[in-house]
């Protein structure tokens, strides 16, 4: 029995160290991109002196292959490395977003608005209240990983549930579920820009740009359904199996069982996720999960200046020849209201981030205020450098056209086996799942998928919005199961204060439960809007018209 048990151990172990040492053999982002960007140039020189080019679909044009190493490529690299990193779509909209989500988080605005909905939940909700907060918790970014888990624990004991349920099921909500929410995020915006950008590929094709809610009636259902099965699993399996253990319910040794000594930040290949070791401490704090007076009445007025913000655009959209519709009097496909998503996201975090602030008196000055904006940019610094690299291998992407080949190429060879339906984009998801494993960078991920794959289903008739919505399935969930998944060190730390003898192969196999039905569930909604032909978001549907 022992030599049994041992053996099972044993194969999960290796499979997980394996992971881990095929993860961190990848270079960090920018050194990852560094070198597909020399490889694309090197691939392009060689097809343009073999004279290759590629006749697009439904156009009359021949697009030939231009080498990045020859004088015309060179001239180009030289003329153009500015305008290829400030024009990298996802800055437009990334940026002023950044900047207002950080007055929102900064000024405790949404710390507080995650602890009332925890605060106010009866005991036997409380599972699915974990499993929303956690699910929409992207809209805090990283911070969610940092946040919601404790604060998911300490609610659970104090209503005299598990708290091991809701550490585990507060961070399996947070990561398996993190690219969706009810609300448009930053990272709606990231992935925006990136899928704009890789149509440059195909000039002649009539697609529906991408902006931040182009995937928002989606993500409300996902967001929903996604809640509801975290709440079930925390509550019909994670705890239940925390009492069955004997999973302890109390600190074990509240001076020696965290990690935040132990830890110190390697370089971590994925930047843009780092984790400090102030994080690791910071995340062991002891975290209130009841408002305070001043707090809610912040909240309150907050909440107040939404809804008197929401009243002033429904007045400006809605008047007759309102400057913000079409020429047709109306906002589909294409507006100017559509086309001002990133203020109106902008507009509604700054100004709750700031009437919260001014309420509590975190938010005295404009000092106070450039100081948040000015610490959210810092946040992201690795993100905007990382955007160079980015940057120039999509503009090096389209401009060689070996985006255009590798796309007519790959719809060709799915159309000749007959793969051109949703298997296809099964598929697709199922390798961004199993790419997740080892690229936890979404935006890395994305960039190199999105520009193979993209221009490619659209030469099968997809939007670029359908096959961003595929994506966000396999970049989520298994991430909570990737050793390299650089939170995972955070959770750790937390879980250690109950059983400091717990280890990450402990954490992984308390994610499992989460990880095949969130992805089913997930894939079985974005089928229902694929054969039912349901719009993704304002103007954005499944199939080119």
């Amino acid at each position: 029995m022992s030599t049994t048990t041992s053996a099972k151990i044993g194969i999960g172990q290796r499979l997980l160290d394996g992971i881990e040492r095929i993860g961190n053999k990848l270079p960090e982002p920018f050194t990852l991109f560094l070198g597909l960007f020399l490889i694309t140039g090197a691939i392009s020189t060689g097809m343009a002196i073999a004279d290759v080019s590629v006749s697009i679909p439904g156009s009359d044009e021949t697009v030939a292959i231009k080498g990045l190493f020859t004088g015309e490529g060179l001239s180009w690299l030289t003329t153009t490395m500015g305008d290829n990193y400030i024009g990298f779509p996802p800055l437009a909209t990334v940026l002023p977003i950044l900047l207002a989500v950080g007055v929102a988080e900064k000024s405790g605005m949404l710390a507080a608005a995650v602890r009332i909905a925890f605060g106010k939940s009866p005991r036997w909700l409380l599972p699915y209240a974990v499993g929303f907060v956690g699910v929409v918790g992207s809209i805090m970014a990283d911070s969610a990983f940092i946040i919601i888990p404790p604060l998911a624990a300490l609610v659970f004991k104090a209503a005299g549930r598990h708290p091991m349920a809701g550490l585990i099921g507060g961070f399996a909500a947070t990561g398996a579920g993190y690219s969706t929410s009810i609300v448009p995020t930053s990272l709606d915006a990231l992935f925006a820009g990136i899928t704009t950008s890789v149509m440059e590929t195909l000039p002649d094709t009539d697609y529906t740009a991408v902006n931040p809610v182009s995937n928002y009636f989606f993500n409300i259902v996902a967001s929903i359904v996604l809640a509801v099965i975290a709440g079930f699993i925390i509550d019909k399996l994670i705890e239940p199996n925390m009492v069955r253990k004997g999973v302890p319910r109390e600190y074990a040794d509240a001076k020696g069982s965290g990690l935040a000594k132990e830890y110190q930040a390697k370089d971590n290949p994925y930047g843009e996720n780092s984790v400090s070791a102030e994080e690791v401490e910071e995340s062991q704090k002891e975290v209130k999960a009841e408002l305070e007076p001043e707090e809610k009445r912040g909240l309150v007025w907050s909440l107040a200046s939404a809804l008197l913000l929401t009243a002033v655009l429904l007045f400006a959209v809605l008047i007759p020849d309102s400057p913000w519709r079409n020429e047709d009097g109306g906002f589909l496909p294409k507006s100017p209201l559509l086309s001002s998503i990133v203020f109106i996201v902008f507009a509604y975090f700054m100004l709750m981030g700031v009437v919260y602030g001014f309420v509590v008196r975190t938010v005295r000055s404009m000092n106070d205020l450039v100081r948040m904006m000015s610490q959210s940019i810092v946040d992201m610094m690795s993100f905007l450098i990382l955007a160079f690299i980015l940057g120039q291998f999509i503009a090096l992407f389209n401009w060689t056209g070996i985006g255009s080949w590798i796309a007519v190429a790959g719809a060709s060879g799915l159309e000749a086996i007959g793969l051109t339906g949703f298997a296809a984009v099964i598929g697709f998801m199922l390798l961004a799942s199993v790419l997740n494993l080892f690229i936890v960078s979404g935006s890395s991920m994305w960039t190199l998928m999105a520009a193979v794959f993209v221009p490619l289903f659209a030469l099968l008739g997809y939007e670029p919005a359908f096959i961003q919505a595929g994506f966000r399935v396999g970049d989520s969930a298994t991430q909570v199961i990737t050793p390299l998944n650089p939170y995972m060190i955070v959770l750790l730390g937390l879980v250690r204060r109950y059983e400091p003898n717990a280890g990450l192969g402990t954490i992984i196999s308390r994610m499992f439960p989460f990880v095949i039905p969130f992805w089913l569930a997930w894939a079985a909604l974005l089928a229902i809007w694929f054969f039912f032909d349901l719009p993704l978001g304002p103007g954005n549907g499944i199939f080119l018209k």
